[in-house]
């Protein structure tokens, strides 16, 4: 079974080398980039982490990345992202998975998801429904990517935050009714929360929540500086570990900084692998 990494950043490196550039049209890249934390990354520096034995943690090797760009309000941004990312990919097809991105309020949202689905990329992501304008209760303004993706089975990647708590930069007012009505609306549609959905997944203990997301997964991304190694443990108790999806956010952090709090969790041996790579497996179909 492959170990899989499901939330990794590129960055072309001309916009690397000149983000503030672009920083000046686009406020929320603009406030990620200017966060203390901030790193970006070319597609070779992801390569350069697989394969290895992270830190020497628990001997965990991890076989390939999910790798997408940052969501945009500029569509030509997005495509020339998308660009990058599917070149890449061809590049190192035994390394990198490569999601689409997407101003869900463009035109040619559509046509551009369908132009990349058809050059091998596997899912749409990471949006930023804030940063990118998006009114996820507003089905005509998530409609441009709902129905394509529904239709090619490609899963959605959003971004999500908990509600309270410490403020960082990227963490925003989209509530978690917004995300509960965003997947009310689009029952077909595979929908990755990232952040551990802001915390969205301990609702599944409502029987009503649980029916309505059974298409919905949670990434791990940022797990460190949001809670400690008790999380794993919950979603366990919540029977979530088959919709439980490793991701690092690298270049944010690297995957090792993950490890040691899954080792303390209670999580079985074949619990660990469903998070680490094997239910990405299944829902890319690999």
């Amino acid at each position: 079974m492959l170990n899989i990494d499901f939330h990794v950043h590129i960055t072309p490196p001309d916009i690397s080398a000149d983000w503030r550039r672009y920083a000046e049209k686009e406020p929320y890249f603009s406030l990620l980039s200017e966060n203390k934390h901030n790193k970006f990354a070319a597609a070779e520096d992801v390569v350069a982490t697989l394969g290895h034995v992270a830190d020497g943690k628990a001997g965990v090797v991890f076989d390939k990345a999910v790798v997408f760009g940052f969501g945009f309000r500029d569509m030509g941004l997005c495509r020339y992202v998308n660009d990058y990312v599917i070149e890449k990919v061809k590049e190192y097809p035994e390394k990198l998975i490569g999601f689409i991105s997407v101003a869900p309020s463009g035109n040619d949202a559509a046509r551009e998801i369908e132009r990349c689905c058809n050059a091998g990329l596997k899912g749409v992501g990471e949006l930023f429904p804030q940063g990118q304008g998006i009114d996820l209760e507003n089905e005509k303004s998530t409609a441009a990517i709902t129905g394509i993706c529904s239709e090619l089975s490609l899963p959605v990647l959003t971004h999500a935050n908990e509600p309270v708590g410490h403020y960082y930069p990227g963490k925003t007012d989209v509530t978690l009714r917004q995300l509960e009505t965003f997947i009310t609306n689009n029952p077909r549609l595979k929908i990755v929360l990232a952040h551990w959905g802001g915390g969205l997944l301990f609702y599944e203990t409502m029987p009503e929540v649980k029916e309505k997301f059974r298409n919905v997964y949670y990434d791990t991304a940022a797990t460190p500086f949001l809670y400690d190694a008790r999380i794993y443990r919950a979603a366990k108790a919540l029977g979530l570990c088959e919709k439980i999806l490793f991701g690092s956010d690298f270049p944010l952090l690297p995957q090792s900084r993950y490890l040691d709090a899954l080792n303390e969790s209670d999580l079985s041996a074949e619990e660990k692998q469903l998070i680490l790579g094997g239910n990405a497996q299944k829902l890319l179909k690999l």
